[in-house]
């Protein structure tokens, strides 16, 4: 898809010199960049979300399944 955006010049110059060093297109460049942020913000969007759920929700472990827990290592000398 064809779109038109504004960016500073600065930001071009150098997008445009890290292109021809990469040998890619300045499309190729925008479009991974652009894919690497959306990728990021979606990691976080994640996360958000996870923590809104166990904020909610008692994630502490009963004394029994501690005990269990603890029962089930293999005891090593030190």
């Amino acid at each position: 898809m064809k779109t038109a955006i504004s960016i500073p010049d600065k930001v071009f110059r150098s997008a445009d010199a890290l292109a021809k060093r990469l040998g890619v297109s300045r499309s190729k460049l925008y479009t991974t960049a652009i894919a690497e942020f959306l990728s990021k913000h979606q990691g976080r969007h994640v996360t958000t979300r996870l923590d809104a759920i166990y904020a909610e929700e008692d994630s502490s472990l009963s004394p029994n399944l501690i005990r269990l827990q603890a029962k089930s290592l293999v005891r090593e000398e030190w």
